[in-house]
């Protein structure tokens, strides 16, 4: 996309960011329509929404960092194992 960038800007990588944008967006609305309370989960600590997703997207990076390692560079294992792990964040976390 951008020849010479500072960074390689390919579909996937637009996808990336164009995700995490929608997402803050969609959790910003979701907060302004219907106002969250702080939960208690398994790690005994306050969460709110965002928090979760902070959790699950830092979780999601280090497990694509460990597929990385492990098994190499396709990634739709770790895509599955990520949204998995998401979906246990936001159900108990």
């Amino acid at each position: 996309m951008n020849p010479g960038g500072w960074m390689a800007w390919t579909l996937p990588v637009a996808l990336f960011f164009w995700t995490i944008a929608c997402l803050l967006v969609t959790f910003t609305l979701l907060a302004i329509r219907f106002p969250e309370t702080p939960r208690v989960g398994v790690l005994r600590i306050e969460t709110t929404r965002g928090d979760r997703l902070f959790i699950s997207l830092l979780g999601s990076a280090f497990i694509c960092l460990g597929w990385l390692f492990f098994f190499g560079a396709p990634l739709w294992g770790a895509v599955i194992l990520c949204l998995v792990y998401a979906a246990a964040v936001f159900r108990w976390v």
